[in-house]
């Protein structure tokens, strides 16, 4: 989608502070004159190529006031689409995803939209509905996570007070989790459901996370513990296949080795849970809570004396 040696400029430009001249004209192979001409060509596309005093000179990419054209390479294009078309899918951004794709679908070259017609031919993407989240409303949050300011929100008719740490994305919604200021604990949101007020708050000290691997900790506090009944069982079979059966919208999947694996499951009914960790097609054993392993047994005395066998 553009000259190689420009791309490659503008790749080592990115990937340090400070670059003289001669040194940029020996990775490129090209005269210091020719830096000099591609320096421009960049400036005259919108990348803030800055001078940089000293000996023979040098150049800096800075911060831009404006998004540059995208120099992109035929696999980086692919990929981008491809991505994109992905995205227009995600609840939330199916529409700013698909006019982004118009744009890109527009200055790709025939040979790589056949590319990325090829792979979205063959592409099936499932449905995911779920309640549309305003993209201004995601930029506000993440910009109160990256800065530590405080977050005041409407939410359900009440008015809520949090220290944001993460915005989370199921596949079906938007989440935010944060510090409930008011409750002293954590807590999660639902994105569509809040209308954040301006200005934010003050900035506050990071708190620890009560987890390191915060995609897990979602997974296990809105499957598991926020159920009246929190099961912990084996299931013996690989982590991967047993992850196969076990939706992340029902169960938490922890490998113990290669045959076996730890579920972590909740329902507010047993007989909910008796029957989803019968139907995974694996041998198991349930650990917790005890009320699980009698209300089996009862359920399994029940259902022979249907069939008649004592």
């Amino acid at each position: 989608m553009a000259e190689p040696r420009l791309l490659s400029l503008l790749g080592l430009l990115q990937a340090r502070l400070d670059w003289t001249g001669p040194e940029l004209a020996r990775r490129l192979a090209v005269s210091p004159r020719t830096v000099r001409r591609d320096v421009e060509r960049l400036r005259d596309l919108g990348y803030p190529v800055n001078a940089v005093g000293g000996v023979g000179g040098g150049y800096r990419l800075g911060v831009g006031a404006r998004l540059p054209p995208l120099l992109l390479d035929d696999d980086e294009a692919v990929a981008v689409a491809v991505g994109l078309r992905t995205a227009a899918a995600v609840t939330g951004i199916e529409e700013i995803s698909a006019r982004a794709l118009a744009k890109l679908d527009h200055v790709l070259p025939a040979r790589l939209r056949h590319q990325v017609n090829t792979i979205a031919a063959a592409m099936v993407t499932t449905p995911t509905p779920g309640s549309t989240v305003d993209t201004a409303t995601l930029a506000t949050i993440a910009a109160a996570v990256r800065d530590h300011h405080r977050l005041r929100f409407d939410y359900q008719g009440a008015q809520r007070d949090v220290e944001p740490y993460r915005l989370v994305h199921s596949g079906r919604r938007w989440y935010l989790f944060a510090w409930d200021t008011g409750r002293g604990d954590w807590r999660t949101f639902r994105v569509d459901r809040l209308a954040p007020r301006t200005p934010t708050g003050p900035r506050f000290p990071p708190r620890d996370l009560p987890d390191e691997d915060m995609g897990r900790y979602f997974v296990r506090t809105t499957t598991t513990t926020r159920y009246r009944h929190q099961a912990r069982l084996t299931m013996h079979g690989p982590a991967n296949e047993v992850a196969d059966e076990v939706p992340p919208t029902i169960g938490l999947v922890e490998p113990i080795d290669d045959r076996t694996c730890t579920l972590h499951i909740g329902s507010d009914s047993l007989d909910q849970l008796a029957v989803w960790v019968a139907a995974f097609g694996f041998e198991f054993e349930v650990h917790e809570p005890e009320e699980l392993r009698v209300h089996i047994q009862n359920l399994t005395a029940r259902l022979s004396r249907s069939v008649g066998q004592d």
